[in-house]
C-alpha cells in the first residue's frame, strides 16, 4: 500500500513564508519593451568566420541578459553578402518597423505611427578609435535611418576584471589575490595594447588603473598603431623595476590585425594576453549602452513591457 505524500501525522507543518514587499522583493525577470529600437552591433575591421562567432556570441550575451531583445550584427567592412553591412542593416531594420506597423493597421489595430530611433547601434570597441568610429558615423548616416549611436564601451571596471581573466589564462598573473601561491610566469609590469592614438591610450589608462588595483603590479597604456609607443612604456616600466614584462590587449579583437600584438610581444622578448573576444563582460556593456540611450532602467523596462 503506497504512502499518502505529505508530512507524517503530528509533525509540524512548514507553511510557505509570504512572498516579502518592497526592496527585499525578487525582481521580475526583464525582457525588452515592446517596439523598442533594435540593437546593431557596428563590428570594425575585415570580417571572417571568427569575427562573426565572436560578434554572434556578445550579442547572444546580450539577449540572455534581456529576452525579446531585437538584436544584430552590422560589419563596417562588410560585402552585403556574408557580412551585412552596417548601412543594410539599419535599412532593413527600419522596413521592417514600417512593414510591422502597416501590418497591425491593415489588420485594424489601433497602433499610432512608430516614432523615435529605429535602431541603437552600439560599437563593438573597448576604446575610441576616431577613425572607426567616424566610419561609423558616415555608415549611419548613409544608410538615412533614425538611429542613435553610442560610446565605446570602455573605460570601464568590468573591462579590468577582463584583462584580469585574460592574463590569468595566460598564466600572466594570479587569478585573484587571495590566492598565495604566485604564478611562476607572472608578469610583474603589463602593457596595455590599444589602437586609436592619444585618446585611445588616454581611455585604457583609466582601465589600466583598475587592473592595477587588482593585480597589485604597475599598468601603463600604449598604442599599438603609433610607432615607438609601446617600446617606450616598455623602457619606462623596466627603468621603474619591472623586469617580467606582459602585454595586454585592450582591444576586443576585430578592430586589428591579430598579428600586430604578437610581433609587438616578439619585440620586446615578452608573453602577450588574449584580446578581450566575447567575455560575458563585453555583451552585458554593450547592452548596457544600449539601454542607457534609451533611458531604460531594469525597473522601467520590466514595467514599459507590462503595458
Amino acid at each position: 500500500m503506497s504512502t499518502p505524500p505529505g508530512p507524517a501525522s503530528g509533525l509540524p507543518v512548514r507553511m510557505p513564508r509570504p512572498r516579502q514587499p518592497g526592496r527585499h522583493r525578487r525582481p521580475e525577470p526583464l525582457v525588452a519593451p515592446e517596439g523598442a529600437p533594435a540593437l546593431v552591433l557596428a563590428v570594425p575591421g575585415t570580417p571572417s568566420s571568427a569575427t562573426r562567432s565572436l560578434a554572434d556570441e556578445v550579442i547572444s550575451i546580450a539577449r540572455s541578459e534581456l529576452p525579446g531583445l531585437d538584436a544584430r550584427i552590422g560589419y563596417l567592412d562588410g560585402d552585403d553578402a556574408e557580412f551585412p553591412t552596417l548601412q543594410s542593416v539599419l535599412a532593413h531594420a527600419a522596413e521592417e518597423r514600417t512593414a510591422r506597423f502597416e501590418q497591425a493597421r491593415a489588420a485594424g489595430m489601433d497602433v499610432k505611427e512608430p516614432d523615435g530611433p529605429v535602431a541603437v547601434v552600439v560599437p563593438l570597441l573597448a576604446g575610441p578609435d576616431s577613425a572607426l568610429l567616424r566610419q561609423v558615423r558616415q555608415a549611419v548616416m548613409d544608410s538615412r535611418v533614425a538611429a542613435e549611436l553610442t560610446d565605446v564601451l570602455g573605460p570601464h571596471p568590468l573591462l579590468a576584471e577582463a584583462l584580469h581573466v585574460r592574463l590569468s589564462e595566460a598564466g600572466l598573473a594570479r587569478a585573484d589575490r587571495a590566492r598565495l601561491f604566485t604564478v611562476a610566469t607572472a608578469a610583474d609590469g603589463i602593457i596595455l595594447a590599444s589602437v586609436g592614438g592619444d585618446e585611445a591610450v588616454q581611455a585604457a589608462g583609466i582601465t589600466g588603473m583598475l587592473l592595477a588595483a587588482r593585480l597589485a603590479v604597475p599598468v601603463m597604456a600604449a598604442a599599438l598603431d603609433e610607432e615607438g609607443s609601446i617600446a617606450s612604456v616598455a623602457e619606462q616600466l623596466r627603468s621603474s623595476g619591472s623586469q617580467q614584462l606582459a602585454l595586454a590587449p585592450y582591444l576586443i579583437g576585430p578592430e586589428i590585425d591579430a598579428s600586430l600584438v604578437e610581433e609587438a610581444a616578439k619585440e620586446l622578448g615578452c608573453s602577450a594576453a588574449e584580446a578581450l573576444g566575447p567575455y560575458p563582460a563585453i555583451g552585458k556593456l554593450a547592452l548596457a549602452k544600449y539601454t542607457s540611450a534609451l533611458g531604460i532602467s531594469p525597473q522601467q523596462t520590466q514595467s514599459t513591457s507590462a503595458h
